[in-house]
């Protein structure tokens, strides 16, 4: 029960992260009226985003630390909930963020209170 429980939080953890860079993609594709602009933003921002997190938070970060991947993972979500919010999407980025939070101090607190896998 414990690994289908891990399996399912880890997953959630990829889901919103795939949702973040498709809010960043959203926003950027509203953020302006020049199709130029709008393209290089609908495709950089997430771009960014997804180079940022692979350098240091994800799991098989080279560059990552406790402090940095806190700070990179609080400003990665944190973005993605503002960028919706400013799309006047104030429940859906409610929600959002409720689930990043709730997915994020589950993950955690796994970490800290299993030292061993369960048979």
């Amino acid at each position: 029960m414990y690994e289908i429980w891990r399996w399912s939080n880890l997953g959630l953890a990829f889901l919103v992260e795939l949702a973040g860079l498709a809010i960043f993609a959203w926003w950027g594709w509203n953020a302006s009226s020049s199709t130029a602009l709008r393209l290089g933003l609908t495709i950089g921002l997430p771009v960014f985003a997804a180079v940022l997190w692979g350098l240091f938070a994800a799991p098989t970060a080279d560059y990552g630390s406790p402090v940095i991947t806190t700070i990179v993972k609080v400003a990665f979500f944190g973005l993605a909930g503002l960028a919706l919010w400013t799309l006047d999407h104030h429940f859906l980025a409610a929600v959002f963020v409720l689930v990043v939070v709730a997915n994020l101090v589950i993950i955690h607190a796994g970490h800290l209170t299993v030292t061993a896998t369960p048979s």
